[in-house]
């Protein structure tokens, strides 16, 4: 692939630490977007009783449901989504450790530390 046609494709990557404040809020938020999809006579009923269980069961999974990446990037000039991949997860997160912005990606191999710079861009300081 040439230069000219492998800059055209950017991947952006986002990672988010949320703190719910409100389980039932984004519970409630997940289901009533599920309700919004259910109208559409292509969305199988079995699959909505799946999703619906998912996002009672488990709140990170309700703020997967609610998370869009389109709305991220869909009101950009000259951009198009072409892929998105998203998931949610229940962590450990303690904002007051100094490794709180680090992540796998972050770790040199040779040495395992941080790197310097990793051209991606800064964290939340």
């Amino acid at each position: 692939m040439s230069t000219e046609e492998s800059s055209r494709y950017v991947r952006l990557r986002v990672e988010l630490v949320l703190e719910i404040d409100d389980e039932d809020a984004v519970t409630r938020a997940a289901l009533r977007r599920l309700d919004e999809e259910a109208r559409d006579p292509a969305t199988p009923e079995s699959e909505r009783a799946h999703a619906e269980s998912a996002v009672t069961e488990d709140t990170a999974e309700a703020l997967a449901c609610l998370v869009d990446p389109f709305d991220l990037v869909g009101r950009i000039p000259g951009v198009e989504l072409h892929q998105a991949s998203w998931s949610c997860e229940s962590v450990d997160h303690d904002p007051d450790s100094p490794d709180r912005y680090l992540d796998e990606d972050d770790v040199d191999e040779d040495d395992g530390a941080a790197g310097e710079d990793d051209g991606r861009g800064g964290g939340i300081g």
